[in-house]
This record gives structure tokens, C-alpha cells and sequence, in this order.
């Protein structure tokens, strides 16, 4: 076995030309891979706008109805201190109301002549 060196008969502009041939289209096919990278990226970002803009309304409304919910929170307390006035009035009218009727009927039964 001797080494006997290789021939090439091919055309050294032939490949070449193949060569270029398969970077244009290589870089035909990543142009288009990057504009549809781009054309997501704008999407994404209108979108991302667009949640933003939801979010900010959202959190106007959320601070609105916290502040609602602190008023009903206030006329709350206040109703439930009224109520605590009215027990306490009340458990001081039925013995009032009671002395009054009680006082009452001693004197018509004193009124009544005895026979």
C-alpha cells in the first residue's frame, strides 16, 4: 500500500459558488426567522401596554372601593355604639316605665274608698 496523493478535478469557483450560495440562503432563512422574532416582540409589547393600561384602571378602582369600604367600615362602628346606647337607655326605660305604672296603680287603689 503506497499513499499516493489525492487529485481534485473540481473547480475551485464551483465551490465557491456553492459556498455562497448556501450562506445567502442561510442568511435569507435567519432574516426571516429575526423578522418574526420582531413582528412576536411587537405583539408582546402592545400587549404588555395593553395590561398595563387594564392595571392601572384596576388599581383605581381597588383604591375606590377601599375607600368605601372604610366609610361602611366607620358607619359601622358608629351604628354598633348607637345600638350599645339604645340597649343601655332601654335597660333604664323599663324600670322607669315600671316605677311610673307601679306608682300609678298605688294610687288608684288608695283612691278607692274602703267600705
Amino acid at each position: 500500500m503506497s499513499n499516493s496523493p489525492i487529485e481534485i478535478t473540481t473547480n475551485l469557483t464551483k465551490i465557491l459558488d456553492r459556498i455562497e450560495s448556501n450562506l445567502s440562503d442561510f442568511r435569507k432563512e435567519t432574516n426571516q426567522k429575526f423578522e418574526k422574532m420582531d413582528e412576536r416582540l411587537n405583539k408582546l409589547e402592545v400587549g404588555q401596554a395593553r395590561l398595563e393600561e387594564a392595571t392601572k384602571g384596576l388599581s383605581v378602582q381597588i383604591s375606590s372601593i377601599d375607600r368605601r369600604v372604610e366609610k361602611i367600615e366607620s358607619s359601622q362602628n358608629e351604628v354598633v355604639k348607637e345600638v350599645a346606647d339604645l340597649k343601655g337607655a332601654k335597660s333604664f326605660v323599663i324600670p322607669v316605665v315600671v316605677a311610673v305604672i307601679t306608682s300609678l296603680l298605688t294610687l288608684l287603689i288608695r283612691a278607692i274608698p274602703n267600705p
